[in-house]
């Protein structure tokens, strides 16, 4: 098969570069583990690795190339995402308290994990820049000579996402402590509320003007 191990080590640091730099996902799993804990966190992250898997296989079957055939397309999705992510910041600047994740008190609403696969799986499928991300990135690391370009996509897009994953959970885990953290403080929460939210609102108006390149 063409991805020899250099390839892969390339690969592998090209993604952890992009799973580095702050945007929504990375914003969602913060702002989920703070509200929900850990468990509601990491289900949005596996949220976020099935959508990953989706935009590999969309790469492959060249959806890229209908954005560019018909425009049109890629404004639906754009304009889709920008709005989904307007109302979860908008829901996030409603909130009022953080429940107590430690059990003294009763948690405002119980977090449910399919909701959370939900958010993640939308917040990242709906997002147009993933999917060209996957179309640009996947294709400079196959040789076709080497052996089946499927096979080839299949091997990058499960180390794309299982990285992704690794990077998710860390982002979960740190937003659950940060959530237990900011018990203690309600300016802290509040500060942190109004931060998640107008980030997410920032990542919406961003989307409603992205282009093709």
């Amino acid at each position: 098969m063409g991805c020899n191990v250099e390839g892969l080590w390339l690969f592998f640091m090209a993604l952890a570069v992009v799973y580095l730099l702050p945007g929504p996902d990375m914003i969602l799993l913060l702002q989920t583990g703070a509200r929900q804990g850990k468990g509601a966190a990491l289900a949005t992250a596996v949220g976020l690795g099935i959508a990953r898997g989706c935009h590999v296989a969309l790469a492959a079957l060249g959806l890229a190339a209908l954005f560019k055939a018909a425009p049109w397309t890629f404004d639906v999705v754009r304009l889709a995402g920008a709005a989904y992510l307007l109302w979860i910041g908008i829901q996030c600047l409603r909130t009022t308290m953080l429940p107590n994740l430690n059990g003294s008190n009763a948690p405002l609403e119980k977090p449910r994990w399919q909701d959370a696969i939900l958010r993640g799986l939308l917040t990242n499928l709906l997002n147009p820049k993933a999917l060209l991300f996957c179309s640009v990135l996947l294709p400079q690391f196959i040789t076709p000579h080497t052996g089946p370009v499927l096979a080839q996509f299949a091997v990058l897009g499960v180390l794309l996402v299982g990285v992704g994953l690794l990077f998710d959970s860390a982002y979960a885990l740190t937003g659950a402590a940060l959530g237990r953290w900011l018990q203690r403080s309600p300016s802290a929460q509040r500060l942190q509320q109004w931060l998640f939210g107008s980030l997410l609102i920032g990542f919406a108006v961003r989307l409603t003007f992205v282009q093709q390149a």
